[in-house]
């Protein structure tokens, strides 16, 4: 007769006897009398299901595996499936196998097939006893010791998102901050973050790109991408908010923006006095997003793959979104416009994979200028912060 699974509602160890009715059977079970609670199957063919069926309550239940005890003679039992089946995560299969004292060979052959242990019967009721007992507490140290090493995963992860968390929101303020005193308004941060881990997945199908663009790097860059104009900051309002264009003795103070910001990231590093993947891509980002493709660009005149790969995909995202966006003292273009100019400086102003990832991921790149686009509160914010500014 099959068995209901169940679980007993304390944590007494349970065993599945799968057994015949005779001497083996009771042997067992006053074996087991006392300590644990049995759960006894005659029937070998409906076995295997009923093990499994019982063993996926216990998991649910969040209690250890049953042991099971077999008895390697019952008809029709599958007991070459039964020692290879592992419940949840266990390290181990939870079968024991009952056989006849003399037979090494049967033994053998179980415990390759992964049985837990084999017992020689007949022997004496109090040997049975403390071997089966052992087994069981086998079983439940290692779910506990399983269970406790997920409850610290679990509480690792959980910290780890609440610091990056915590960082990114820092990120975001830090950069907004920034923006509020230029031309371009918060939403600015959000869709270059977008473009640049757009442009980063489209590369990472690059055979000679994707060791260099992994998931986890992809999403460093997404995130620091918020800092790349952090060294406006240190830019006088009487040349970042300047209506017209900039003298040449102007320019050259702007240019700094990208060495300040290099040189921010690099202090804050310092202090914090550890080596953090995000703060180097933040700064690769900062001080090379404004070098050209051919080597015309600033600070530093960098040309072609010797320009930080975080750089040159920020050095796209940037101009794309300056074309597109209104501003103070200009209209925005159209995404056509904008793609234009893009294509025709591939290989001058921007890396030609990183122009063709624009081109092929297009769409999604007006998709984000959408989702972030700018407010009239927005534009307005940034007129009332130039009159205050008296620029």
């Amino acid at each position: 007769m099959a068995w209901t699974p169940t679980t007993p509602p304390d944590d007494t160890p349970a065993v599945l006897l799968l057994a015949a009715p005779g001497p083996a059977c009771n042997l067992v079970q006053a074996a087991l009398k006392g300590w644990a609670s049995v759960q006894w199957q005659q029937e070998g063919p409906a076995a295997r299901a009923d093990v499994q069926a019982a063993q996926r309550a216990r998991a649910m239940a969040g209690l250890a595996p049953a042991l099971v005890v077999a008895e390697a003679a019952l008809p029709g039992l599958e007991l070459e499936a039964l020692c290879q089946d592992v419940p949840g995560d266990a390290a181990a299969g939870p079968v024991v196998v009952l056989l006849a004292a003399a037979d090494e060979a049967g033994a053998a052959h179980w415990l390759r097939l992964g049985a837990a242990d084999c017992l020689g019967l007949p022997q004496g009721e109090t040997l049975l006893s403390a071997r089966l007992q052992t087994r069981a507490q086998a079983l439940h140290t290692a779910a506990a010791a399983r269970a406790g090493l997920q409850n610290l995963e679990d509480e690792l992860a959980r910290r780890t998102a609440q610091l990056q968390a915590i960082q990114d929101v820092t990120t975001l303020v830090m950069a907004t901050l920034a923006e509020t005193r230029g031309t371009e308004s918060s939403n600015h941060i959000r869709r270059t973050q977008y473009y640049v881990k757009a442009l980063g997945w489209r590369l990472s199908t690059l055979p000679h790109l994707a060791a260099s663009l992994t998931s986890t790097r992809i999403d460093l860059m997404f995130r620091a991408a918020a800092l790349h104009d952090i060294g406006k900051a240190g830019i006088p309002d009487r040349i970042l908010l300047k209506p017209g264009r900039l003298s040449p003795e102007e320019f050259e103070i702007m240019k700094t923006h990208t060495t300040l910001g290099r040189d921010a990231i690099a202090d804050a590093k310092r202090k914090l006095g550890v080596d953090v993947d995000y703060l180097n891509v933040a700064k690769e980002i900062a001080y090379a997003h404004h070098e050209k493709w051919d080597g015309s660009g600033y600070p530093e005149g960098l040309a072609g793959s010797a320009i930080p790969l975080p750089g040159r995909l920020m050095a796209l995202a940037d101009v794309y979104d300056a074309l597109i966006s209104r501003r103070l003292h200009k209209g925005a273009m159209s995404h056509e416009q904008a793609a234009h100019i893009i294509q025709q400086t591939r290989g001058r102003h921007f890396d030609p994979d990183v122009v063709d990832a624009f081109l092929a991921v297009q769409d999604n790149f007006q998709a984000i200028a959408i989702a972030y686009s700018d407010s009239s509160a927005d534009l307005q914010r940034q007129a009332d912060y130039a009159g205050i500014a008296q620029v």
